[in-house]
C-alpha cells in the first residue's frame, strides 16, 4: 500500500476524525484522488477520503456532539444505506483557515461489496484501484484487511476492463484504458482529457500495477504473451462487451442519482460544486439567491450548458 508522505494536513485531517469519532470506531482512513497523486490541485482542492467506520449511526452522533455536523444523525445514516457511500464535506478549522476533506463514509460491509466482483456499481472501486494512502488502521488487522480488499479490486481489473482493450496490449495501455472506461463511468464536468493528466501522475505506479495483474492473469491460463504484450486466451466476446456495457451503465446512472443525495449529505455543496467546475473548466459559475433555494428546479439548465461546454482539453499551463 502506497505510504501517506509527509502530508500535513492530510494527516491533520485523519487524526481529527480519529479524535473525534474514537479510535474504535474508526477502522481505517484512507486517501486517494488529486491531492494525493499531485494531478494538478490547487489550494482550494479538497482532500478526498474513504473512512470506513464501525457504525454509520455512531459515527454521525460523533459529529454531531463535536459540532461537525448540520443534518441529523440518523437521517445520514439512514441515507448511507442507500447508494452508499455517503460523501460528506469536513473542515475541522473551518472553509477557510484549513484543510478540506470530501469523505466517503462506508461500514465494512459495504466496503467489501464496493471493491467486490459482485459491485453494484463503479463508484468506489473506480477511485480505489488508482493510488491510495493509508492515512490510519486501527490496528494490523484493519491494515492487512485493507491491503486484501485494494489488491483484490486491483487483481479484477480484466472482468470490467478487458473488453474495451485493444489486442495485444501493455500494462502501460491497459493502464491508461483502465482510467479512461472509469472516468466514462461518470458524467464530469472535467476537459476530455484530464484522465490523460490523471495517469501521466500515476504513471509509474499504474504500469507496475498492471505489469502483475497481466503476468497474473497469463500464468492462470487467461491471457498468452506476444512480444512485449497479452491477449486473451479466449477472445472477448459480444456477451462479455454487452455485461461491460450494462455494467458501466448501471453505474453511470448510480453515480449520477448519488448527486441528489449529496444535496444532503454534504455541507456548502454548491459552493463547492462550482468552485470545482472552475477550477476543471476555467468558467466562473455565479449561483443565484434563487437556484440556492431551489437548486433541483433551477440549477438543471446551468448543469447543461457547463456540461455541453466543458474544454476538449486541459489548459496546458495546467498540466505539470
Amino acid at each position: 500500500m502506497t505510504a501517506p508522505g509527509a502530508d500535513p494536513d492530510a494527516q491533520r485531517l485523519a487524526r481529527s476524525l480519529v479524535e473525534i469519532a474514537g479510535r474504535d470506531q474508526v477502522l481505517a482512513v484512507l486517501l486517494f484522488g488529486s491531492r494525493l497523486v499531485q494531478a494538478s490541485p490547487d489550494r482550494f482542492s479538497a482532500y478526498d477520503l474513504v473512512v470506513v467506520v464501525e457504525s454509520y449511526r455512531s459515527f454521525y452522533d460523533a459529529l454531531e456532539r463535536a459540532g461537525f455536523a448540520r443534518r441529523s444523525p440518523a437521517i445520514q445514516s439512514a441515507l448511507n444505506r442507500v447508494l452508499a457511500p455517503n460523501v460528506i464535506a469536513f473542515a475541522p478549522d473551518g472553509w477557510s483557515g484549513g484543510p478540506v476533506a470530501k469523505i466517503m463514509v462506508m461500514e465494512p460491509a459495504a466496503m467489501e461489496r464496493a471493491l467486490s466482483k459482485d459491485s453494484r456499481d463503479h463508484f468506489v472501486k473506480g477511485r480505489l484501484v488508482q493510488r491510495v494512502a493509508v492515512l490510519h488502521a486501527r490496528d494490523h488487522a484493519a491494515s492487512a484487511w485493507i491491503d486484501r480488499l485494494i489488491a483484490r479490486a486491483r487483481g479484477d481489473i480484466l472482468s470490467w476492463a478487458g473488453s474495451f482493450l485493444d489486442e495485444p496490449f501493455t500494462p502501460a495501455a491497459a493502464a491508461l484504458r483502465m482510467l479512461q472506461v472509469s472516468y466514462g463511468g461518470e458524467v464530469r464536468p472535467e476537459a476530455a482529457d484530464r484522465v490523460l493528466d490523471v495517469f501521466e501522475t500515476q504513471r509509474s505506479f499504474l504500469t507496475e500495477e498492471l505489469t502483475r495483474v497481466l503476468a497474473e492473469a497469463a500464468e492462470a491460463g487467461e491471457l498468452t504473451r506476444e512480444g512485449e504484450g497479452y491477449r486473451f486466451a479466449r477472445p472477448r466476446g459480444g456477451s462479455d462487451r454487452r455485461e461491460a456495457r450494462s455494467y458501466f451503465l448501471r453505474s453511470k446512472v448510480r453515480a449520477t442519482a448519488r448527486w441528489l443525495k449529496h444535496v444532503i449529505t454534504f455541507d456548502n455543496w454548491l459552493d463547492y460544486i462550482a468552485r470545482k467546475v472552475e477550477r476543471r473548466t476555467g468558467k466562473k459559475v455565479e449561483i443565484t439567491t434563487w437556484e440556492r433555494r431551489l437548486p433541483y428546479l433551477l440549477l438543471w439548465p446551468k448543469v447543461v450548458r457547463v456540461l455541453r461546454e466543458r474544454p476538449a482539453r486541459l489548459d496546458p499551463g495546467a498540466r505539470r
